[in-house]
């Protein structure tokens, strides 16, 4: 591909970033007017179950559209394939970030150039839910969301589950389960995600 060819696209993303944007100010004001009504998180989350039917590119433009208004950070040079879900506006999307369809992002922070499979879950920690107490059900006893990092230029497989930080430059083979922190470069898989290798 030529230099030519390369601006050319670059220029015709970025102007379809600001179109986007621009569709969906009256969506993401009517957002802000919902906001202090609720939750902030729970209309967050509404919105996104709304937008993630949008499909195709398009729908990837749209979306990004909307959470670059109301994510704490999404850049305009990723995708957010069909049916993604976010459930917490504490989320940031660095550059060049892919997200696979039927993916269920929650609070977290995913580096640049990372590439999520089909299907990943990121839970917003291991404390989202309290059990300590047999008396009262699991779902009145409150719990902690913490922000979970993956690090940039990582490649998380499909079916994926995290509920720990990820370094950069890692590989998390698809079906596996993230529960405790891994290292930068490292090669993981597995239920719990066990170390393969370094990959340099």
């Amino acid at each position: 591909m030529t230099d030519s060819s390369t601006n050319m696209k670059s220029t015709m993303k970025l102007y379809a970033g600001y179109v986007s944007i621009i569709i969906m100010l009256p969506l993401t004001f009517l957002y802000f007017i919902l906001k202090p009504c609720m939750n902030s998180d729970a209309w967050f989350s509404g919105f996104s179950q709304f937008l993630s039917l949008l499909p195709g590119q398009v729908g990837s433009y749209l979306r990004i559209g909307f959470y670059r208004l109301t994510m704490q950070n999404c850049h305009q040079n990723s995708v957010i394939s069909f049916a993604t879900l976010f459930t917490q506006c504490e989320t940031e999307i660095g550059e060049g970030v892919y997200i696979g369809p039927q993916s269920n992002i929650g609070k977290c922070q995913i580096g640049s150039n990372c590439l999520l499979g089909s299907g990943v879950h990121i839970m917003s920690g291991k404390t989202q839910h309290n059990f300590s107490d047999l008396d009262v059900p699991i779902k009145d006893q409150g719990g902690e969301f913490t922000k979970i990092i993956v690090g940039e230029d990582s490649w998380i497989g499909n079916g994926t589950l995290i509920m720990a930080n990820i370094g950069r430059h890692c590989i998390v083979g698809a079906g596996s389960v993230v529960i405790d922190d891994i290292e930068d470069y490292s090669i993981v898989a597995g239920n719990p995600a066990k170390f393969i290798k370094k990959r340099c």
